[in-house]
């Protein structure tokens, strides 16, 4: 068991350094994997994050609180203990916090996936002694079909929806997932609208030089606009609501991981179901460990026992680490008051 890493009511500690990793209290110094908000939580007094995502990051946490922004691979010390942070491909800014002390090497992976995203840079496998990994998708069924071709899926549901005169909305959540399905999709086919968080978070992302088509803010369009031929992009807590009924005619659409499974497509009450997820897949999960060549696995937020169990019978050691993190995140970011999804 490693004496760089344990785990406290504040969240994940390294004594030698004195700082935490994703803490979910205020503390004096945190060292932050990426801007989701069950990672980076406000009231810390200082935070180590990847330059990369500033933009989003000072969206998240405000322009008031103390960064410290580094570049992937540049090394800090924190009391005799380096750290440096390296791609995780879950969201732009999203890092791996490496942590090196007497000959020791850990690494806590934040969440990250291994598939093509042009929003962030690929996954950056670290060798370690101890890596924890995330298991939000860790059982076999977890599988993910390729990028590409679910954006051909997205992009013939889009045109089949102009066809029957409806528009298209299409449900990804704020921060990450829909800047992938903008970036992704042919913005050719028609015009793109967001819902007003999804807008912010866009302004931020490209603040951190992130190429996104053009998007206009739903509440910018005319009375009696024609929705039609629109893809508009929303976070998944506008579905249901009033806000929707402006669209007239509408298919409803939900980019996630959890569309692979059909019950759960249900329960969300959406015409269409697109798996695309932003974290590792069952063997995409056991590629990023085997490449780490850890010896040692910490599991957290997800399948942790059937990872744990799974591990231990291709001989690592591993064990399951509780967290207070969640699966996604679905934050309506600074959205206008009457466009807020209730």
């Amino acid at each position: 068991m490693t004496k760089l890493l344990r785990t406290t009511e504040f969240g994940l500690y390294c004594p030698p350094g004195d700082f935490y990793v994703d803490p979910w209290r205020g503390v004096p110094r945190a060292v932050v994997t990426h801007a989701h908000s069950d990672h980076a939580r406000w009231g810390s007094e200082s935070y180590l994050t990847a330059r990369e995502g500033e933009g989003i990051f000072r969206l998240r946490l405000g322009q008031e609180a103390n960064f410290d922004f580094v570049d992937y691979g540049e090394t800090r010390s924190l009391n005799g203990v380096r750290v440096s942070l390296h791609p995780a491909g879950h969201m732009t800014g999203a890092a791996q916090v490496r942590i090196e002390y007497q000959g020791e090497v850990c690494v806590v992976s934040g969440d990250y996936k291994l598939a093509d995203d042009p929003t962030c840079r690929a996954f950056e496998p670290v060798r370690c002694h101890t890596f924890v990994t995330e298991s939000t998708f860790g059982l076999p069924i977890y599988r993910w079909t390729p990028s590409a071709e679910v954006f051909g899926d997205i992009n013939a549901w889009w045109r089949s929806n102009q066809e029957q005169g409806k528009a298209s909305l299409l449900y990804g959540y704020t921060v990450g997932k829909a800047q992938r399905l903008l970036a992704g999709i042919d913005s050719a086919i028609g015009p793109i609208f967001g819902h007003g968080a999804i807008i912010n978070a866009c302004e931020a992302y490209r603040a951190c030089g992130v190429k996104l088509p053009e998007v206009e803010r739903v509440l910018s369009a005319e009375k009696g606009f024609d929705w039609s031929r629109a893809l508009v992009v929303a976070p998944p807590s506008a579905n249901g609501t009033p806000w929707m009924r402006r669209f007239g005619r509408v298919s409803t659409g939900m980019a996630s991981g959890w569309m692979r499974v059909r019950g759960i497509r249900r329960r969300k009450v959406v015409d269409r179901g697109f798996v695309l997820s932003d974290h590792v897949d069952w063997s995409s999960m056991l590629t990023a460990i085997r490449e780490t060549g850890a010896e040692t696995v910490w599991v957290t937020h997800g399948y942790v026992r059937q990872v744990v169990e799974h591990l231990k019978k291709i001989g690592l050691q591993a064990a399951a680490l509780a967290t207070q993190f969640g699966n996604e995140e679905d934050d309506d970011v600074g959205v206008e008051t009457d466009e807020v999804a209730l």
